[in-house]
């Protein structure tokens, strides 16, 4: 069992989330989630709920995940001791991604991430904009280079996929992938 942080920003993308969600809980892992104001608005208009409604759904999963408010510097996931495998923040909005490089977010999802940034823990951070611009590009080169890694939702089309589904498991079956644990969410590449 793993103790996954999940942060959800701003950008459009929040079935990704909620696909990561699904899977890390329903396997058991130890899911801790944080959001930001807008990644909560945007979250209820794309998904139709909202992260807590989503969340309570879950409770019948092996490990029911726990939110956490992103105003709460007092909650577990802003301290080192706290002993979190990795985080994913997805979708990742530019204005956090670069909040991070920069060391800036007064929150509790930016805390964490330079939490798992300081303590060497896994950062994944999964952008959902395009095109990305320079600025973009140097925040995304500034993390990479402190240790994140950065995995934008890009799904790829070798597995004939069929359904809105086939493409977000994808990016789920790539970060799931990243975080170490094996999934069958997508079929892997195994030549021609």
């Amino acid at each position: 069992m793993n103790r996954i942080i999940i942060g959800i920003t701003g950008a459009s993308g929040s079935v990704y989330a909620k696909r990561l969600i699904e899977e890390l809980s329903g396997a058991g892992h130890d899911v801790h989630v944080i959001c930001s104001k807008t990644g909560d608005e945007v979250f209820s208009y794309e998904t139709g709920i909202s992260p807590e409604d989503f969340i309570r759904t879950l409770g019948g999963s092996p490990k029911a995940p726990v939110i956490h408010q992103n105003d709460n510097l007092f909650a577990p996931p802003a301290s080192g001791s706290f002993k979190a495998d990795a985080m994913v923040i997805v979708p990742a909005s530019m204005a956090t991604l670069g909040g991070i490089a920069a060391g800036s977010l007064q929150s509790l999802l930016g805390r964490s991430a330079d939490v798992c940034l300081k303590e060497r823990r896994k950062l994944i951070i999964v952008p959902r904009e395009t095109p990305f611009s320079r600025i973009h590009l140097r925040n995304m080169l500034e993390l990479t280079e402190t240790g994140a890694v950065i995995l934008p939702a890009m799904p790829g089309f070798y597995n004939h996929p069929k359904t809105v589904d086939d493409i977000v498991n994808f990016t789920v079956a790539r970060i799931l992938d990243q975080l170490g644990i094996e999934n069958t969410l997508t079929k892997r590449w195994e030549g021609r």
